[in-house]
């Protein structure tokens, strides 16, 4: 699939893979000049010699004057040490951490499951902990993390980090996380809603990358969506865009729990699949779920058919108002591959506006990864600039 963007989306996407190929080609060589770079990826040397000004100056690669075949050359490494972040993902069931340097390497990575309703000072203090096991594993420290992304399965406000709506994660609706995580280890910590940065992450090293304007749907216990305008997070004022699992889709429904009746995520989240399967199938846990719908089970698939319709017609209601180029599906189920997205692509190409447009739906490219890595980038976007400049001044 080709996915384009307009003139100036395009120069943006270009922009990105060719520094991205520059990254790849330094990281599988070592060390090579910028003459050896312009051969190897087959840009110009003006372009290679402007890509590499801009990654220094972000703290992603370092260069040197050498000597080759008598002449002189620059001799462009990775930058060491430098612009490592932390990525934390605080799902509903995992806790996920990983520390990755400026080029999105991972250097460590580390899960660990959580009880239902986990309780904050308890997952607060098993983060931080965490934290300090993973650096002091690669040999780092604190001080060399240039900051700490951290995602939740809820709404942040923007303005104090904190969950907008009560009830999603019981007790952790008044706590800053930022602010707590921040005094405990000393760094700059950013928060935001776990499909926001699986959005950012899609953009940056999956399936959303080269649109400017898209959509990431995360399917799993709840479903959310990170909405993508001009390459650009749109949160709105209160952090709540992306919070399809509260639209109301069966006005006689279940009670959610944000207090409402017959939200998305009573209908399509993981709970409410099982809870439609118990009487013919018994007592499922997800991945049953999705192994026995891989497998062919008529009745698995049935139920997750049905799921990807509701939400194809939601997700074609955000893609009406946000007009993106591409949706692309994640979260667990999306493991069901087109059991899933295909009742979503005919929902939003059943809508004659959404037709004209072309919209592509996509699987997700990052699995499992999404949200961490996310976070991982969010850090780096909100503190790496700062931290490469601090370093250069």
């Amino acid at each position: 699939m080709s996915v384009t963007s307009g003139p100036v989306g395009s120069q943006v996407s270009l922009r990105e893979a060719n520094s991205a190929r520059v990254i790849d080609t330094v990281q599988r060589y070592g060390q090579i000049t910028q003459v050896e770079l312009a051969s190897a990826t087959g840009l110009s040397p003006a372009t290679i010699s402007n890509i590499v000004k801009v990654l220094q100056s972000q703290g992603i690669v370092e260069t040197r004057n050498t000597i080759r075949s008598g002449r002189r050359a620059q001799l462009v490494t990775l930058a060491r040490e430098t612009g490592l972040a932390a990525g934390v993902y605080i799902g509903r069931r995992a806790l996920h951490i990983t520390i990755s340097d400026a080029t999105g390497r991972a250097r460590t990575d580390q899960s660990l499951p959580l009880p239902i309703d986990h309780r904050v000072d308890t997952t607060l203090d098993r983060t931080a902990l965490l934290i300090l096991e993973l650096t002091d594993k690669i040999g780092a420290t604190l001080d060399e993390l240039v900051g700490i992304g951290v995602a939740l399965p809820a709404p942040i406000d923007p303005s104090n980090t904190k969950i907008t709506i009560p009830g999603i994660m019981r007790d952790w609706e008044n706590v800053d996380v930022r602010d707590v995580l921040s005094r405990r280890l000393g760094s700059e910590v950013v928060v935001d809603n776990d499909a926001n940065v699986g959005a950012l992450a899609e953009s940056r090293y999956g399936a959303l990358r080269g649109a400017a304007n898209s959509i990431y749907a995360r399917v799993s216990y709840q479903t959310g969506a990170g909405v993508l305008i001009n390459h650009q997070l749109y949160r709105g004022a209160h952090g709540t865009v992306g919070e399809i699992g509260h639209i109301q889709v069966a006005p006689h429904g279940p009670i959610c729990r944000c207090g409402a009746r017959g939200c998305l995520n009573t209908v399509v989240g993981a709970d409410a699949l099982i809870d439609s399967l118990r009487f013919s199938r018994g007592d499922l846990t997800l991945r049953d779920v999705i192994a026995l719908a891989n497998d062919g089970d008529a009745g698995c698939r049935q139920a997750i058919s049905d799921a990807g319709a509701t939400l194809g017609s939601v997700l074609a209601d955000l893609a009406t108002w946000s007009d993106p180029q591409v949706i692309a599906i994640g979260g667990e189920l999306a493991q069901t591959g087109d059991i899933l997205i295909d009742p979503i692509r005919d929902a939003v190409n059943n809508r004659p506006l959404l037709t004209q447009a072309g919209i592509h739906v996509v699987p997700a490219q990052l699995g499992p990864r999404s949200e961490v890595i996310g976070a991982f980038a969010l850090a780096m976007d909100t503190f790496g600039h700062r931290s490469s400049h601090e370093e250069m001044s």
